[in-house]
């Protein structure tokens, strides 16, 4: 249900198709670089460093939120879109449509990947290292989307997803949470993200994994949030559902 805060004309469907693309696009952008740069770093004898991969995505969700973070929220997750609604910041009926662009996306990037390099680097998948139990990469996911929902639904301000200074917070989380955690899970917090390259290998052993641990880390920042701030805000419904074409604020905005 869509609170009072409303963006204006939210709930006017016309500009939907925007709203959708936006989202499908911006997460194909997401999983071709998140997976496509492990897959380049395994035909390039090395040039892509492991900080290399891990902060590409960063850069690149930091980047998405700048450009098209006022069309639609720049969700890019599942996890972040079912959190948004769960928080009453963004409408329900909504969620699917969403969810639908998300896998499009994601599954469109590894397609892609696949026909440029081939099955190469299990197409940049998500699986837990040598070592790691399925659980312990489970409770990884689920404390590292944790702390992105987190940060994502505490800086939500202005008219953008997370605003301008938020964009920078997001996109270095990404990068951080890679840094330290890549090298146990995968470090994905991203269902899609995990779930396309598992998709088209043709493997979804450890699928489940990365679709669970996302989804409670979601829920689990919502409470958080919940303790730390209370109700939702007019501003954390603006940062998940974006503004109509022409009403965009400048970068500045907030």
């Amino acid at each position: 249900m869509l609170t009072s805060h409303a963006a204006p004309d939210f709930l006017d469907s016309a500009h939907e198709w925007r709203r959708l693309f936006a989202e499908a696009w911006g997460t194909f952008l997401l999983v071709v670089v998140a997976a496509g740069a492990t897959v380049v770093a395994a035909g390039s004898g090395g040039a892509i460093t492991l900080g290399m991969r891990v902060v590409a995505p960063g850069l690149m969700v930091m980047a998405i939120i700048y450009f098209m973070g006022a069309v639609g929220g720049a969700h890019l997750n599942p996890a972040v879109t079912l959190a948004f609604a769960a928080r009453r910041n963004f409408p329900w009926r909504r969620v699917p449509g969403y969810l639908g662009a998300q896998c499009v996306g994601a599954i469109a990037a590894a397609a892609f990947l696949r026909a440029m390099f081939g099955n190469v680097a299990l197409l940049g998948a998500t699986v837990p290292a040598a070592g790691t139990s399925d659980l312990q990469a489970l409770v990884m996911e689920i404390l590292l989307t944790t702390g992105l929902v987190g940060t994502i639904l505490g800086t939500a301000s202005g008219a953008r997803n997370i605003g301008a200074n938020g964009a920078l917070a997001v996109g270095g989380y990404i990068a951080l949470a890679g840094l330290w955690a890549a090298p146990i899970s995968g470090a994905s917090m991203n269902p899609v993200r995990s779930f396309a390259p598992d998709l088209l290998r043709g493997d979804l052993t450890t699928t489940w994994i990365y679709v669970l641990g996302p989804l409670l880390g979601a829920a689990i920042a919502v409470g958080f949030e919940w303790i730390l701030k209370g109700h939702a805000t007019a501003s954390g419904t603006l940062a998940a559902q974006g503004e109509p074409p022409g009403d965009e604020e400048s970068p500045g905005g907030g």
